[in-house]
């Protein structure tokens, strides 16, 4: 088990268990924890938060406020627009089970890794038409409110309307649109959007500025006015919503979308989405010290959050130390065995082969995984394992995996025509938004949408902006089997909301926004709370790690063996035993990542809200 892989202790060990085991009850935190007895909306943006408070005071459940959060941080461009996507776990409380929504766009007709190549890349492109699978958002949204959710379309997009009509811009947004000056002027619909002053040097607008988008507002009017018409032919509240879903999927607004996009240079055919469809799926999930914590299937990197609970449960994180040297080599080794699985087996669902979900997330299979870890040192030769004997079958891949740890021992990042125009850490740590809701009722919805973030094309006069999610793909087996752009597929995301149970009751709803960094910043949080006693205010603002010790999900998906990410305000002794370990270290003022939680507190019958310092995310309750 890993707690004897580490049973090693040095003086430098021994020092950083002293000064690092004991964590204040209540430790002081920059922003005040949220308490609520009947509902708490939490997002990316004060006012998209007031858009979910504004559904409570309607008479809407969680799932509503969630719908509306949605609809306005897209509206808001939180770093995510209405061509992205969108993935959530809700827990029904009339069934007890927990729902997963997969809203996932997909790769349209003709992506194929031929395609590709011929365009001289070796992976689909971080910007522009072509990195755009179909917009998920907008079916996402108006699924989960016709299923669960209890208000009208009309009343859950009001906010997002008036938003659209103009909202005052904040300096997050006008500065990230500022530094995209120069790419979003040559899309000439985005231009019209985000460059309103075009006799300036800076064309972006200035913070505190109305920021006006008619042709969105106008989209939006457009679904309210289908659902409107539809309860006057009288259709159920339920099929009335829907019909805004027909309208944009195969009605006018489908059309529109297609050619707008087809004429800037994207891939996509009426058929493509037509024919996509929102998925409602079963999660997966692990049980952590009774505790059962559920996440998205392998389209998202979130059962690798799973696997390093199974690393873990065994060690005593609490005796090693709260980020003790000891603490964050074990955490660190588990995090980057997960991930090498994530980069190896982790894909689409619908397509061929299978994902050895069931070997990969088996409790027998992180034991014999624990066997290869060394307690002294960082090892940057571990790549995938094998989960197929786990699970009773046999590896497609057997040869690949071969050759794929070899390329691990190396610390190799293959060659490529592509050069990303992100730097390393900014593709690492790209970023989207949460949204957190939970109510009396039982409700408790967590989502972690993204995609069309600024600079994003806009299709035409729809207002709406395209997705980038079409370069998280590969284009060849080497680079990950079970993710090779195929047109109908959906690429592996790194989007990856969690809901957690105990005794069958809603325990925690946590999420953050982040690329690859964020099931580290996830586990960690989750830590903190469950091994270390902290509020969920507390975990959020808590100093994390990060390890780059993976294939980046973006860019040139690149990998950067050993290299690691501290709080600054970690130990002189703790950075000098990670480095004898074999870690490069750097380091940043605050490393918690913009966590959004909910605890439900069973025994007072309330809620904990906690919202990370690390940006503009907040929440409301009552």
């Amino acid at each position: 088990m890993l707690r004897r892989a580490v049973l090693v202790v040095t003086p430098l060990f021994a020092l950083a268990f002293v000064h690092s085991t004991v964590v204040p009850a209540q430790a002081r935190t920059q922003k005040p924890p949220l308490h609520a007895a009947h509902w708490l909306a939490i997002t990316g943006k004060p006012l998209a938060a007031t858009a979910g408070s504004m559904m409570f005071q309607k008479g809407g459940n969680a799932v509503d406020a969630a719908a509306a959060m949605l609809a306005a941080t897209c509206t808001m461009w939180d770093t995510l627009g209405w061509g992205g996507e969108t993935q959530a776990l809700i827990y029904n409380p009339k069934t007890g089970k927990v729902i997963a929504l997969n809203a996932l766009g997909v790769a349209p007709t003709g992506a194929s890794p031929d395609f590709f190549r011929e365009q001289k890349l070796r992976y689909p492109p971080e910007y522009g038409p072509l990195a755009a699978v179909t917009p998920g958002t907008p079916g996402g949204l108006i699924t989960m409110l016709a299923e669960w959710g209890r208000l009208s379309l009309a009343e859950v997009l009001a906010p997002a309307i008036e938003l659209a009509d103009g909202f005052p811009i904040e300096a997050q947004l006008a500065d990230t649109i500022a530094r995209h000056q120069e790419r979003l002027a040559g899309w000439p619909f985005s231009k019209q959007v985000f460059l309103p002053h075009a006799d300036r040097a800076r064309q972006a607008p200035d913070a505190g500025e109305m920021f006006r988008q008619p042709d969105l507002a106008r989209t939006l009017r457009r679904l309210v006015a289908a659902e409107a018409q539809a309860k006057a032919a009288g259709k159920n509240r339920h099929d009335a919503i829907l019909a805004a879903y027909e309208l944009f999927y195969r009605g006018a607004i489908a059309k529109e979308l297609v050619a707008a996009a087809r004429t800037q240079g994207a891939l996509w055919t009426e058929p493509d989405l037509a024919t996509w469809q929102v998925k409602i799926e079963k999660p997966v999930s692990v049980d952590y010290k009774g505790i059962e914590v559920y996440k998205l299937d392998t389209w998202t990197q979130g059962p690798a959050l799973l696997q390093a609970l199974n690393l873990l449960e065994g060690s005593d994180l609490k005796a090693m130390g709260y980020n003790s040297a000891r603490t964050i080599h074990t955490v660190t080794q588990a995090m980057q065995m997960a991930f090498a699985d994530r980069d190896f087996y982790y894909g689409d669902p619908a397509f061929a082969p299978e994902e050895p979900i069931a070997g990969l997330l088996s409790k027998a299979y992180a034991k014999e995984r624990l066997r290869q870890l060394d307690p002294t040192k960082n090892r940057t030769d571990l790549g995938p394992g094998d989960p197929y004997p786990f699970q009773g079958g046999t590896n497609p891949f057997p040869d690949l995996l071969k050759t794929w740890n070899a390329g691990a021992a190396a610390g190799a990042n293959r060659p490529g025509w592509q050069v990303s125009s992100l730097s390393p850490d900014e593709a690492f740590h790209a970023g989207t938004t949460s949204i957190l809701a939970s109510d009396a009722e039982g409700w408790v919805v967590s989502a972690t949408p993204s995609g069309a973030w600024v600079p994003a094309v806009i299709a035409g006069t729809t207002g709406i902006g395209l997705s980038q999610r079409m370069q998280s793909f590969v284009t060849a087996p080497e680079d990950g089997p079970f993710n090779v752009v195929e047109p109908g597929k959906r690429p592996r995301v790194t989007l990856t909301p969690t809901l957690a149970t105990k005794g069958g009751k809603p325990f925690l709803a946590f999420a953050v926004q982040g690329g690859d960094s964020q099931d580290q910043n996830l586990l960690q949080f989750f830590l903190n709370v469950v091994e270390y006693g902290m509020t969920v205010q507390e975990a959020t603002e808590a100093a994390n790690w990060n390890t780059y010790q993976m294939r980046s999900s973006f860019g040139d998906h690149k990998i950067e063996p050993g290299r690691l990410t501290l709080a600054d305000s970690v130990s002189p002794w703790v950075r000098d035993e990670l480095r004898r370990m074999g870690y490069k270290l750097d380091f940043e003022e605050r490393t918690s990542g913009p966590i959004n939680a909910i605890q439900l507190d069973t025994a007072h019958g309330t809620m904990w809200g906690g919202s990370s310092n690390h940006g503009e995310d907040y929440g409301i309750g009552w």
